[in-house]
């Protein structure tokens, strides 16, 4: 049996599991704790208002639309129009998300599945349930269903004391402002990161956060000419470069779709066109192969790139789009082990400092990479990995994750007056990592950088928890397990409120937490589960 079947089958029992420890079922009613869809008033009038909700399903739960039902706080169902919005199709072809809609007032409903509904309404679009831009009515889901729906993967429910948890919130006091007049505040994909913290914890004010920012997001996208530049279709407009692919996000869309059924700021044509323009490169050129040791790379733009093109393939299941999935790992498993510079294979996607600097004439070249942008290639080896089941993928994670342990983290020696580049936020055991890391090059070198670049850079430890937690998950060796299990433990110094209440960059908020949260589930697993061990998965939570 494939490591994913059994996942999801650990997934379906540790939620029947967690319903049960909740007592979760009532004979009288039918109804499901953690099947609960708790409505707010947002912007409607009175106590008949328009719901519109996502609710995400593991593979399995569901084929028939016809087999959800909503029900009231008292079981009794409630006449409701329910619309296929996503599907498993590269698992096995059960529903993966619907939107359920009915008229209610605010309070608790529940959804409920595998009998047939008996009281249906019409179907409306999304638009009907908005307010001037804001959705009349909000419907929540439980963080315990929506972790174990995978709709963003595998995940765990944030508790109140988990200190990661605690962070997020205390960022989101300064990042829940939407910044529509800062565009790099959209960087590293603002809608996704809240709607990620919503998975995680069932808050409204993420999910509204999160509803407001995709819609003003998906409305800066070009919809028309060509995918390519200087015209490039499927760019984002707010910046002024929509031939600028950093800034094009797919994902947002299908975690929109999912959570809260909005399918009203996108179309097919739109979603070819982001997929495409990634695919041509916009700007930057079309992604290939790293042949040359002065071609031109960034883990940014590597990374963002695979991640929207898996979006692309979970949101569309077009067979092209999976094509360019295993080109791109592909690249990415060539440059990291038969690296044309010739100095082997260090477990980095290693490149050109120059050029990656956009210095192409610079002197003293450094060979290396950028510990905190090859977070983004971890992620989207994550992401392709769990669609994919790519055998190429874990060991270059666990590869990745030796090189960081080895070479990425600056030595606390060299951290001493006047070059201690931490913020004093974390305290003394503060961890950072090196602006620009190398295998070869001198120390001298990196501290150079360092100065003139990398002031604070412990910034970006906390999205450092995915590589190092990633590595874990696929690690066999003990020894080197438990050295990223100490690593990820000294990690949790950046999660402190001061660290977090630093808001002078608003993308902060995105590069910290868009990939992060899944850190906190891999760490939960046995070390090399995700390789040897997947039958692991069948008690562990949701």
């Amino acid at each position: 049996m494939k490591t994913h079947s059994l996942f999801v089958i650990g997934c379906l029992l540790a939620l029947a599991a967690s319903l049960a420890s909740q007592g979760a079922r009532s004979a009288e009613a039918g109804v499901v704790a953690a099947q609960r869809i708790n409505v707010q008033r947002i912007a409607g009038q009175g106590d008949n208002l328009p719901v519109s909700v996502g609710i995400p399903l593991p593979p399995g739960a569901l084929r028939d639309t016809g087999q959800l039902r909503i029900l009231d706080s008292h079981g009794k169902e409630v006449p409701a129009a329910i619309t296929r919005m996503l599907t498993w199709h590269f698992r096995d072809g059960s529903l993966r998300a619907v939107r359920a809609e009915f008229m209610a007032a605010p309070g608790a409903y529940y959804f409920a599945l595998g009998q047939p509904r008996t009281a249906d309404l019409p179907a409306w679009p999304y638009s009907r349930g908005m307010v001037k831009d804001r959705p009349a009515a909000l419907g929540t889901l439980t963080p315990e269903w929506l972790t174990a729906s995978l709709i963003a993967g595998p995940q765990s429910v944030a508790t109140r004391d988990e200190p990661y948890a605690r962070y997020v919130d205390a960022q989101f006091k300064w990042a829940a402002a939407m910044p529509v007049k800062d565009t790099t505040a959209w960087l590293f994909d603002r809608p996704s990161t809240l709607f990620k913290a919503y998975v995680r914890t069932g808050r409204a004010d993420y999910l509204e956060a999160a509803e407001e920012s995709y819609r003003w997001y998906m409305a800066g996208i070009k919809r028309d000419g060509p995918a390519v530049s200087p015209i490039c279709g499927g760019g984002w407009l707010p910046d002024g470069k929509p031939c600028d692919v950093k800034y094009v996000y797919i994902e947002p869309i299908l975690l929109a779709v999912a959570l809260t059924g909005d399918d009203s700021m996108h179309d097919a044509s739109t979603v070819a066109k982001m997929a495409d323009l990634w695919n041509s490169g916009g700007w930057n050129g079309a992604p290939g192969p790293y042949r040359h040791p002065d071609d031109y790379f960034t883990e940014r733009l590597a990374g963002l790139g695979l991640i929207e093109t898996v979006a692309a393939f979970e949101l569309t299941g077009d067979k092209s789009y999976r094509e360019r999935i295993e080109a791109r790992v592909g690249w990415l498993s060539d440059q990291q082990r038969a690296n044309p510079d010739g100095l082997g294979d260090d477990g980095s996607w290693r490149n050109s400092w120059n050029m990656h600097e956009n210095d192409p004439g610079g002197a003293d070249d450094v060979r290396g990479a950028s510990p905190w942008m090859s977070e983004n290639i971890v992620d989207g080896l994550w992401h392709a990995w769990l669609v994919t089941d790519d055998a190429r993928i874990p060991p270059m994670i666990t590869a990745f994750g030796a090189y960081l342990e080895r070479y990425g983290w600056i030595d606390p020696s060299l951290l001493v007056h006047p070059h201690d580049w931490r913020n004093e936020c974390s305290g003394a055991g503060g961890q950072i990592a090196w602006y620009w890391s190398s295998s070869h090059a001198k120390t001298d070198a990196l501290m150079k950088i360092q100065e003139s670049e990398g002031w604070y850079s412990d910034g970006h430890t906390v999205e450092l928890g995915l590589p190092v937690a990633a590595a874990y998950y696929f690690e066999k060796d003990p020894a080197k397990a438990a050295a990223l299990k100490k690593r990820f433990a000294a990690l949790s110094s950046s999660y402190s409120e001061s660290c977090a209440s630093i808001s002078d960059t608003l993308r902060r908020f995105n590069w910290n937490n868009r990939g992060a949260g899944v850190a906190q589930w891999m760490m939960k697993q046995p070390p090399g589960s995700g390789l040897t061990h997947p039958s692991n998965l069948l008690g562990s939570a949701p």
